[in-house]
């Protein structure tokens, strides 16, 4: 089974954080069709949590929580050595008080 293209899922997210009374934005755009998307969530006093995507033993999409909740200066950080690496990274941001992420697929508890 195909994955959607980058650009769709990504809209496709806005929508769920939008429609869940959250505010969505992409920081950085990558490659429309395979760039990897990271999710950026802030939580409106100073901190944040930074989802990556990662295929489990199944090979499933899954996310994980590479630095848990940071101040959003370390998630930054984090994210800009990624774009280094990464040209066709996309960065979308969510802004929720709750933290919430709006993902549909699992995401690692750790």
């Amino acid at each position: 089974m195909s994955e959607l293209k980058a650009e769709i899922w990504v809209q496709a997210l806005l929508r769920r954080a939008q429609s869940g009374g959250a505010m969505g934005m992409v920081v950085a755009r990558g490659d429309r069709d395979a760039g990897a998307v990271w999710v950026k969530v802030m939580r409106l006093d100073g901190s944040c949590e930074t989802f990556v995507p990662a295929r489990n033993f199944e090979g499933e999409r899954i996310w994980t929580r590479p630095n848990g909740i940071v101040p959003e200066a370390q998630a930054d950080a984090h994210i800009r050595r990624a774009m280094d690496r990464d040209p066709d990274l996309w960065v979308v941001e969510i802004e929720d008080r709750h933290g919430r992420h709006f993902l549909t697929e699992p995401v690692e508890e750790g």
